[in-house]
Parts: C-alpha cells; structure tokens; sequence
C-alpha cells in the first residue's frame, strides 16, 4: 500500500488519545488549523469536544482486534497521546504503519532521568529503556517506559517520525493539580510556604504551546526529536507571578526532612537535588522550528480563570501539613 502524506492544505489527522487535557488541546490546534480530526479512545472519559471531530473506538490494548476501527482507513499523520506502553505503542505502531504519513509521539523530557550536565538537550543521554513486558506505569517505570515507547516508534517510522519531549505541560484543563495548586493557593491568600530561599528553579511549559507545535510538525512534515520547555524562573520569580503576598521561605533541609512527595509539594525540586536537572531544559532546536512559549503571566491568568469555583486539588498539601511547616521553619529561625 502507498504511504500517505501531507500533500493538501487540509490534512487528515488521528489523534489516540484527544478527550482530555493535552489530547483535548492538540485536537483544537488542529481544528483551528483547518484539519479534519478523528479521535481514537476507548469511549470511557467524558468528551465535550466540537461535533466536527470524528469519534472512533477501540482498544490498542487488544492487539489487532482492538484497532478494527482504523486498519481500513488513511490519514496524513497520527499523534500519540496516549502512549505509555510498549504493548499500546508496538500495537499501533505496526497497525498504522501503512495508514499514515507521520507517526508524532508525546514523550517527555524524564526520558533523561537525573541528568548532571545542564542544560537539558536532545543530546544527552536517556536512561536505559523498560522491558515491553512491563505494563505498570508508575513514577519508576514511567520514564523507561517513554524511551521503549521512542524506540518502537522509530522502528516503524525511521524517517516519518517525530518525537517531542516536553516539560511538565501546565495550563487549562490540567487534572494533575501540581500547577493548578500553585495558582489557586496564591489566591486562596494568607501566609504561603514558599519552598527553599527562592534561588531554586522551575520550569513549565503551557499545553497550548505543545499543541501548536504538535500542529506545525504535522504541517510541515518535521522529522526529530524536540524537547519542548517554556521559561526557566528561580521560584521567588514565580510565587510573585502568581501573585504570592505572603511567602514564607521553608529550606529545603526541613522539606527533605518532611519526606513530602512531589505531588504534595509540586513541582519543587531543590537545585541540585534529585531531578533538578529537569528544571534546566533547553528547548533551543524546537524554537528554531517554530515553537512559540506564552508569556508566563497570560498561562497563570488563564488557568486561574479555568480554576474559578474550584479548590485546592485533594492530593497536594493540606492547609493543616503547610502551617506545620511553616512553624517548623520560624523555629529554626529562632535558634
């Protein structure tokens, strides 16, 4: 069969994954872009998307069964976003091969593990790849499991295939809450914990800007590997862009101590400390290919305007563990 490709201004594209944030996101990029969407879920979560984008179902987990709905049909390129597996991707993979010019997959910037040399490029080295046995995604497994899933993808698309590496993706409709906590506890007020001395570093990117570059990849028919990052801020930066009054700075010694994880303290990651490299990622090949980063302030103030109504996310630190800490470092202050 001959392999489709971009050769019209308005492409077909499929999207594995496309109802929730990131997906839900590329899939208006597209839309706004002038292409014809088709999504591919197994029609369990919620989807509030346009009517226009078509809905298709299945499993990939099933094997070829399970991709019935797509193994008759062509599209331009196809965009993963929902690949975690090597069993998910291997199975789309080989599926798809002959039904679509382009293979984009959503990888992320963990590929590097705990990187020492910074900033973060796409040179550096990854860590050793997950065995495609493993189906447990979790926080040890999930950056193995994103370098198989690369991999696999360049055994089917040695030249069709373009991986992006982002960042920690922020912005509307993100159901992590370990941006969402920072934006909403500034505006809850009071005395805030500010992690550190405020010299540490955090680094986002905004989903919309992945989506656009997800859209241009497709468009242009960009072959690669492209690590995908917004502003670098030291964390006084960016307690004062969210619109933090009252920080009170806790050093990292008493946060260690606390044991806390990164989902109760998110995004906190001490300079030097495990992963901190992970804060210094260059996306410098993605700019020169045309990805635009939002001002900080336009992603804090959209995301608080999707946040209106809603709470602290549940997993994050309580009010109750905050003021422990807080105390915690006054009386260090005092000895």
């Amino acid at each position: 069969m001959d392999r489709p490709g971009p050769s019209r201004d308005r492409l077909n594209v499929l999207v594995l994954g496309g109802t929730r944030f990131v997906g839900r996101h590329i899939v208006e990029a597209l839309l706004a872009g002038g292409h014809h969407v088709s999504t591919f879920t197994r029609g369990v979560t919620f989807d509030d998307l346009p009517r226009e984008v078509e809905r298709l179902h299945g499993d990939r987990g099933e094997g070829p069964s399970g991709l019935a709905a797509l193994t008759s049909r062509t599209w331009d390129a196809c965009v993963d976003v929902s690949g975690y597996t090597a069993v998910h991707v291997r199975s789309s993979a080989s599926a798809l091969r002959d039904h679509i010019g382009r293979y984009v997959f959503i990888s992320a910037v963990s590929v590097y593990g705990d990187p020492v040399t910074r900033p973060v490029r796409e040179t550096h080295p990854t860590i050793r790849p997950a065995a495609e046995d493993i189906t447990d995604v979790n926080g040890e497994t999930y950056g193995p499991l994103k370098i198989t899933c690369e991999r696999i993808v360049a055994e089917y698309f040695p030249v069709r295939s373009t991986i992006l590496r982002p960042q920690i993706i922020v912005g509307p409709h993100d159901p992590s809450g370990r941006y969402t906590y920072w934006v909403k506890r500034a505006e809850l007020g009071g005395e805030v914990l500010a992690p550190g001395d405020g010299t540490d570093h955090v680094q986002v990117i905004d989903v919309r800007d992945v989506a656009r570059f997800v859209r241009k990849a497709v468009e242009q028919d960009i072959d690669g590997v492209f690590n995908l990052a917004g502003a670098r801020l030291t964390w006084s930066e960016f307690l004062q862009l969210i619109g933090v009054e009252t920080p009170v700075w806790v050093p990292k010694e008493i946060i260690t101590g606390a044991r806390l994880s990164f989902l109760e303290l998110p995004l906190y990651r001490p300079e030097h400390g495990a992963r901190s490299g992970l804060m210094d990622v260059s996306a410098d090949l993605a700019r020169g290919r045309g990805l635009e980063v939002t001002d900080p302030i336009v992603t804090v103030r959209d995301t608080r305007r999707w946040l209106e109504g809603q709470g602290l996310p549940p997993a994050t630190l309580s009010p109750r563990r905050e003021a422990e800490l807080i105390a915690a470092a006054r009386r260090q202050g005092t000895r």
